[in-house]
Parts: structure tokens; C-alpha cells; sequence
């Protein structure tokens, strides 16, 4: 398929997950069925916990070298991203109420333009007080 990009190594990763999920569950079978400080299931259990600290090692490297290495960011697409998702209308409450700024939402998703457009143009909040509230960093 034509621009498909192949999601093998997070599957990978999943499935070091699910092996180590899989293994702390023997682990922890193995440590309730110790008696006082003999426990007869300690090679199973150091078994366990070896084998997923290798397997995850060995995810986040394979994650990291053939996936995460390179990508770039699109600072600007993702900025209108943030600047476009009606979402933002949130923010806006404690300024606006839940009322309003869910109508501001609706309306803003109606007419393809970001909140902070429309409340700029309905006079509803200054420019200042608007590029405050909806700041991504602070919202964060």
C-alpha cells in the first residue's frame, strides 16, 4: 500500500510488554509462596526478572535505533494543530463559563476557525487575557 508506514516495532515493543506483564505475574507467585526468609522459588523468580530486563532492554533499543532516531518536528503544523482543536474552548471556563464556552466550541467547529479567532471577534475576551489562557505551555 502506497505511503503505509510498517508499525513492526512498536508491535515489538508491545510484545516485550506483554512477556514482562507474563513474568511479574510469576514473579509474584513465586514470592507469596516463599516461607519466612527460605524461599524454594528464588531461581524462577531471578529467572523472571532477568529474562524481562533483557527483553525490555532490548525493546527500547530496537525502539529507539529504527523508530524514534530521525523523526523530525513539524513545529508549525503542530502549532496549528494545537491553535485549531476546539478543545481549547476548556481553558476558557473559568473566564467565560461551561455554557459559553461550550457554545463557543460548537460554533467554532461549525465555521472551521480556531477559538481563540472566535472569541477575539465576538469581543468575549481581550487579546492578552485570550493568548494567556490558551497557551499550550501553561495549560500543560
Amino acid at each position: 500500500m502506497p505511503a503505509k508506514v510498517n508499525p513492526v516495532i512498536p508491535e515489538v515493543v508491545n510484545q516485550a510488554a506483554f512477556l514482562t506483564i507474563g513474568n511479574d505475574v510469576t514473579i509474584t507467585l513465586a514470592a507469596e509462596a516463599g516461607q519466612l526468609q527460605l524461599n524454594a522459588f528464588g531461581p524462577v523468580l531471578y529467572h523472571k526478572l532477568f529474562e524481562s530486563l533483557t527483553c525490555l532492554t532490548g525493546a527500547v533499543n530496537t525502539l529507539t535505533e529504527n523508530c524514534i532516531k530521525g523523526i523530525l518536528v513539524n513545529e508549525e503544523k503542530c502549532k496549528t494543530d494545537v491553535e485549531g482543536c476546539v478543545g481549547l474552548a476548556t481553558a476558557l471556563c473559568p473566564y467565560l463559563g461551561y455554557k459559553k464556552c461550550a457554545e463557543l466550541a460548537k460554533e467554532a467547529l461549525k465555521k472551521g476557525v480556531s477559538v481563540k479567532a472566535l472569541a477575539l471577534e465576538q469581543g468575549l475576551l481581550d487579546e492578552a487575557t485570550l493568548t494567556e489562557a490558551l497557551n499550550p505551555y501553561r495549560m500543560t
